[in-house]
C-alpha cells in the first residue's frame, strides 16, 4: 500500500504545447496542462460534460520524452504524484499552485 500514498493517474488531452526549460546543469523541466473530461446526466436528464484542467511538470528523461513527442491536443496517460508549492509575487502576496510531478507518460489515441 505504500505505493498508493501519493499516486495520481490521469488520461486526458494536452491543452498546450509543452514548455521546455533547460538548466545550466543540463537538467530539463517540462510544463504542460492536461484536460480530463467527465460526462454525466444532470437532474433534468441532460448530458453534461465537465472539463478539469491539471498542471503537469516533468523532469529529465520524462521531460525529454515530452519535448520529443507531445503536442497540443495529444491524448496521453500520465502517472505521478501530487505536489503543492508556494512563492511570493512582486507585491509580497503568497501564491500557491498544485501540480502533478509526472514520472511516466504513455501516448494514446491516433499514432498520426
Amino acid at each position: 500500500m505504500n505505493n498508493l500514498r501519493n499516486r495520481v493517474q490521469l488520461i486526458g488531452n494536452l491543452g498546450m504545447k509543452p514548455e521546455i526549460k533547460t538548466f545550466e546543469s543540463g537538467k530539463k523541466l517540462v510544463k504542460f496542462s492536461l484536460a480530463t473530461n467527465e460526462t454525466y446526466n444532470n437532474a433534468k436528464g441532460e448530458k453534461v460534460k465537465d472539463t478539469e484542467w491539471h498542471n503537469i511538470v516533468a523532469w529529465n528523461k520524462t521531460a525529454e520524452f515530452a519535448e520529443m513527442f507531445l503536442e497540443k491536443g495529444k491524448e496521453v496517460a500520465i502517472e505521478g504524484k501530487l505536489t503543492t508549492r508556494s512563492w511570493e509575487d512582486e507585491k509580497g502576496n503568497k501564491k500557491y499552485i498544485t501540480e502533478i510531478v509526472c514520472s511516466e507518460i504513455l501516448l494514446l489515441g491516433n499514432k498520426g
